[in-house]
């Protein structure tokens, strides 16, 4: 019997063991596997309402985050479109010289010599450096004896400032078509329309007509013009008062024509500089009602090719003279005698790594 009872207490000894060992074992689980579970029942039984707004708000912060990014990349974009036909260093220099310096003919030419300037060179690389730039005619034009030699120099004087000038207006003509692209229209933008409206004439906010206005003048007819209007810089208008296209005016600084009838009140419109002279002339063309045809004319040649044909052009400014018509063909026989076409491709020498994307 006593056997029997140690047999019996030695197996429950043992079974308490075991289930004492089963629920410690049940404990350490428990403990390792309890902190997952509670972050999985909570991550899986959360109310929509809060993954919904949480969702929401983090759309929200990124969106304006990304419409805050947007918002500074467009203001530096609107800035630099601004500023990118406003600062070209070759621009405006000595517009405000009140006493321009005059050279004579023969310092002109050694400079032209000492920078490489020659009309062959331009028409052969049909690249020309604007720095080659004057004031004013040097006085000995007039006396050079040979009519090739007075046409070659009276060329390289006017063919950077007509070439620049018409830079300005391409790089403004640009500006206009990138803001007529834009969905936005910035205050700058409307602050610069409002002021190419003023210069061009135009009225109620016209942006076709602008178009139509704002545009270059081919290069051969502005030197055929000058060289008609000076006689190739020997005139006393382009001597003494830098006038190169022989514009009237009633009421500026002007000069009294010699001939002129005592009842004409009119003078020869007299500028500082010869750059200012030049800018006066297109702004007459690109404006005046006398030549609304040639403006259309040149839209329709922007239209169909892109190009400018001059000896196309030249035939819609018979109100230009008194001569009329006989004036636009003394025009075409200057243009053609001369080869002044051969000019009007020519670009202007980048000084700027900014100017070379423009141009």
């Amino acid at each position: 019997m006593k056997k029997k009872k140690i047999k019996y207490q030695y197996k429950n000894t043992n079974q308490s063991l075991v289930k004492t060992l089963f629920v410690g074992l049940v404990l350490i689980l428990s403990f390792a596997i309890l902190p997952n579970f509670i972050k999985f029942i909570d991550k899986s039984f959360k109310t929509n309402e809060i993954v919904i707004n949480s969702s929401k708000q983090n759309f929200d912060e990124v969106f304006d985050k990304q419409k805050k990014n947007n918002t500074s990349h467009n203001k530096i974009n609107n800035k630099f479109s601004w500023d990118i036909f406003d600062d070209i260093d070759v621009f405006g220099k000595d517009e405000q010289d009140e006493d321009p310096q005059r050279l004579s003919a023969s310092t002109i030419e050694e400079l032209f010599n000492e920078n490489g300037y020659s009309l062959e060179e331009v028409k052969k690389n049909k690249i020309l450096n604007v720095g080659n730039q004057l004031t004013r005619l040097p006085k000995e034009l007039k006396n050079i004896e040979s009519p090739k030699k007075r046409k070659k120099l009276f060329i390289q004087i006017v063919l950077p400032l007509i070439i620049e000038e018409n830079l300005k207006i391409r790089f403004d003509r640009k500006k206009l078509f990138e803001i007529l692209n834009k969905n936005i229209t910035t205050k700058r933008d409307k602050s610069w329309l409002e002021l190419k409206f003023k210069q061009y004439g135009v009225k109620n906010k016209d942006f076709s007509q602008l178009k139509i206005r704002m545009d270059e003048i081919p290069v051969s007819l502005a030197i055929a013009q000058a060289a008609k209007e000076t006689g190739w810089g020997s005139s006393r208008f382009a001597q003494e008062g830098n006038a190169l296209f022989g514009q009237w005016t009633w009421s500026g600084d002007g000069i009294k024509p010699l001939d002129i009838d005592k009842n004409e009140k009119h003078k020869v419109a007299k500028f500082k500089i010869l750059k200012a002279s030049v800018r006066a002339y297109q702004r007459n063309l690109n404006t005046h009602s006398s030549y609304k045809k040639f403006r259309i004319e040149r839209a329709i040649q922007r239209d169909n090719n892109g190009k400018l044909n001059s000896l196309k052009l030249v035939g819609f400014l018979d109100k230009y003279a008194e001569t009329g018509k006989e004036y636009t063909e003394v025009l075409k026989k200057i243009i053609n005698q001369n080869n002044l076409t051969d000019f009007d491709d020519v670009e202007i020498l980048p000084t700027s790594l900014k100017m070379k994307n423009l141009i």
